[in-house]
């Protein structure tokens, strides 16, 4: 393109989700530029083509089902059928290449940091749900172009967009010939252009009456409170309650504590790894996994929400996990809680899953690194893992995630779906321990288990970036083995 003291540009919004786009390359500008693509408009198809890619394209990619990797160098055929063609490459010759193929077929082409052959530009774009306003710079500064539109962003306000759809109603509302229409439409928008400020002295009536309404709310409901539980009896009940404790408590915590700090650093193996360790201390199994499982439902709900803001939660995933898992869960504890009295039958045989699922882990450190595969029946294997989670008092992360990562996607989408599936996994099972066996005699088990796992979450996620986890992997994988293996003999012989 020649340049020019003025902006030449015409700007235009394409339906790009009725488009075939082309993206080259693989590297942190193609990332950008796969985002603005996706952010503006989900529903793009978008074939990737790159020799290499770097993690974190891979993990962003991958949340898009409409996003086709491929792994090889670009061929002249990649252009057909397409109508957008982006590329992000450090070889100048091969842009050239591309343009040329691009300008002969009369496709639009975008060159990442190389406007000369670029004949269109990706401006940055603020966004008010259905308002968007484009901002370039000729190709001149795209850097000026982002502070534009973090300004604007930052004090346009989000109720636009709301104003968009009432004005819209209105448009079709209004009856008469089209300059009538356009006089009332300019009425109904001339206070966009004045924003009057209030006086100091102004208050909302309202507001007030919800301020005082809650103040005398929670008064009333301190006094009801305190009414009924008077303050000597709340002493009275925390005092027997802290006599009761034992040095099992303390062994409890210690428990938690291990058990969290391997979790915050594997992302899994935190069920099985406090379940070994309550099942040496002559725990129940139906015991260990209420306790365990308990205790996970606050560990797994904020991991869940957080994997969640973070976008790290497949939905397709998430949804054929859920309903099978939670079945699963609930099977396997009623199936647990009502053969308590056979607990000398019980213990050898979870004991004997406990050591499967260290051998398992340490299985996945040392084999070789496998193709994968498509995932497919994702809702029996939520099944199975919920099942076996509650027999034996953990296993979903080492069964489902491990046997995900392994035939399916990315593993950072992986770990945050079946980590928020968890949450109602562990709420599920959790509630028919506790409909079938009571709370009394397994609360100090969950109150150590989540005192341990709370103090040792900050650490754990300070240490996840330091250890390695392959490393740790194999020893938490021995360690279980070991356990699972004297627990196993000690109750055969």
């Amino acid at each position: 393109m020649r340049e020019s003291a003025v902006n030449e540009l015409f700007p235009v919004f394409l339906k790009t989700n009725e488009l075939n786009v082309l993206l080259v390359g693989g590297g942190n500008v193609a990332l950008e530029k796969l985002k603005t693509l996706l952010t503006n408009s989900p529903g793009t198809n978008i074939s990737v083509v790159s020799r290499e890619y770097q993690e974190a394209f891979i993990d962003f990619a991958e949340r898009h089902e409409n996003v086709y990797l491929e792994t090889r160098d670009f061929e002249k055929e990649d252009i057909q059928d397409k109508q957008l063609i982006i590329t992000a490459l450090n070889d100048i010759d091969l842009s050239e290449e591309i343009m040329n193929l691009a300008s002969d077929s009369g496709i639009l082409y975008n060159a990442a940091d190389k406007p000369d052959l670029c004949t269109f530009y990706l401006g940055s774009v603020v966004r008010k749900g259905h308002l968007k306003i484009g901002i370039s710079t000729n190709g001149q500064s795209p850097t000026l172009a982002k502070r534009l539109k973090e300004i604007l962003d930052e004090n346009l306000p989000d109720e636009l967009n709301e104003s968009a759809i009432q004005l819209n109603s209105l448009r079709n509302f209004l009856k008469g010939d089209f300059r009538k229409k356009v006089k009332k439409m300019n009425q109904a928008t001339a206070g966009l252009l004045v924003r009057a400020e209030r006086p100091w002295y102004f208050f909302s009536p309202w507001k007030l009456l919800v301020y005082l309404l809650s103040v005398l709310g929670v008064m009333l409901a301190g006094h009801l409170i305190f009414t009924l539980i008077p303050l000597e009896t709340i002493w009275l009940s925390a005092s027997a309650t802290f006599d009761s404790l034992t040095i099992d408590f303390a062994y409890f915590i210690l428990a938690g504590f291990i058990a969290q700090m391997i979790d915050g650093a594997l992302g899994m193996a935190y069920g099985i790894s406090a379940t070994t360790f309550l099942l040496s201390f002559g725990i129940s199994p139906a015991i260990s996994s209420m306790a365990v499982h308990a205790s996970e439902i606050f560990t797994s709900g904020v991991s869940g929400i957080m994997h969640l803001r973070f976008g790290n939660v497949n939905t397709r995933l998430f949804k054929s996990l859920l309903i099978p898992g939670v079945l699963g869960a609930i099977l396997g504890a009623y199936i647990l809680s009502e053969f308590e009295s056979y607990n000398q039958i019980i213990r050898p045989i979870v004991s004997a899953y406990t050591l499967f699922l260290g051998a398992l882990i340490i299985y996945k450190v040392i084999r070789k690194k496998q193709a994968r595969k498509k995932v497919t029946k994702a809702g029996w294997l939520g099944f199975l893992g919920g099942f076996l989670d509650s027999i034996g008092g953990g296993g979903w992360g080492p069964v489902v995630s491990s046997t995900l990562i392994a035939r399916g996607k990315h593993p950072r989408m992986i770990v945050g779906s079946v980590n928020l599936a968890e949450f109602f996994v562990s709420l599920a099972s959790s509630f028919t321990f506790f409909t079938v066996l009571g709370a009394t005699s397994v609360w100090q088990p969950i109150a150590g288990l989540i005192l341990g796992g709370v103090c040792a979450a900050p650490l754990a996620a300070y240490l996840a970036s330091k250890l390695n986890i392959k490393a740790l992997m194999l020893f938490v994988g021995i360690v279980v083995v070991i356990v699972s293996l004297r627990n196993f003999l000690t109750l055969l012989f």
